[in-house]
């Protein structure tokens, strides 16, 4: 890569691995990611190098149980941990940066919470925590840490790295345009999804919503997206199918790259040009709709929207159906 031009190529990586039931089958999963980040590497090589290698939502893992209490049992783990070395081993060697699947993770700072989190890896190790902010409701009883009273993290963390200012948000996040909006107005020039979007959504007509939401949101606040998405067959994911179709998208919408829609391992790679983002953001005046946003016109991010869980109470598939029915009854 020259120094005097920030160009490179980014690899979407999705997988199509079976569903951990412990946390010890983990580690079957974080193989195959390395192989996959080697092997994005070395096919990039003869051309533009790759730089970023992004996976999707539960590549490492997925909430094989409903309830809680069993996912915390035996699924959910603390970060940084043993996976996160190794992409850390593997970005070192590679000189890359690597927005990890999401894992379920606990943190003693919050006991009886889960998250669904994914990791920016960089070769000195962990840059940035994500934590799904608007789980996949009823299903999700992952705790959204927006929702947990003295919460003082970023919610929307944006990393300035040697590739560009890089921001993760998490799959369903990516239907609330807001998110997507707060991670550019912290500075994101490449927007990366970590996603298991799921059939009859997913990649394909007469929906396609994967290829509408990440082309919108690229329009929108003018970035690249990178988004990686399950290929995992309902043989392992149940009791959905994954349509995988991972794309990348720059900042006018313009599709660069995308992965045959079906189940199944793949990787696209495409070029990022975070020099011709700049000149664009920079000299542009018409479609420049983070500059043209009329923040106070819309009251309705004002009041009170979705009612919180409530740290004291554990979230299940019930109280998700109770709190939506209760916000249901509120609006209009």
């Amino acid at each position: 890569m020259s120094a005097s031009r920030l160009r490179y190529a980014v690899a979407a990586c999705q997988t199509d691995l079976p569903c951990p039931r412990t946390r010890a089958e983990m580690a079957h999963n974080t193989d195959r990611i390395v192989e996959m980040i080697d092997a994005a590497v070395v096919g990039s090589q003869p051309f533009l190098p790759v730089r970023l290698v992004v996976f999707p939502e539960f590549a490492h893992c997925a909430p094989a149980y409903p309830g809680l209490e069993a996912l915390i049992e035996h699924l959910a783990v603390e970060i940084p941990n043993e996976h996160t070395e190794r992409l850390q081993q593997r970005a070192r060697r590679h000189d890359v940066f690597i927005q990890s699947g999401s894992m379920l993770e606990v943190d003693p700072k919050w006991p009886g919470v889960v998250f669904n989190t994914t990791c920016l890896i960089g070769p000195d190790g962990i840059l940035s925590r994500y934590r799904k902010v608007n789980p996949w409701i009823p299903f999700e009883v992952h705790a959204s840490p927006h929702d947990l009273p003295g919460y003082d993290e970023e919610l929307f963390p944006v990393v300035d790295t040697p590739i560009g200012r890089l921001g993760c948000a998490i799959c369903y996040d990516w239907l609330f345009p807001e998110a997507i909006r707060q991670l550019a107005a912290n500075g994101a020039e490449v927007l990366i999804r970590v996603s298991a979007y799921m059939d009859p959504w997913g990649a394909t007509e007469p929906m396609n919503w994967w290829t509408l939401v990440n082309r919108t949101r690229a329009i929108e606040n003018m970035a690249y997206v990178v988004a990686a998405n399950q290929g995992a067959s309902l043989r392992h994911y149940p009791p959905y199918s994954w349509p995988g179709g991972s794309q990348v998208v720059d900042f006018d919408g313009r599709l660069l790259a995308e992965a045959s829609p079906g189940p199944g391992e793949r990787i696209v790679v495409a070029p990022v040009d975070v020099d011709a983002l700049r000149h664009e953001r920079a000299s542009r005046v018409g479609h420049h709709m983070l500059a043209h946003l009329r923040t106070t016109a819309y009251p309705v991010y004002q009041q009170p929207g979705f009612p919180p869980s409530g740290h004291a109470s554990p979230i299940t598939y019930a109280s998700n159906v109770a709190r939506t029915e209760q916000r249901k009854g509120e609006l209009w």
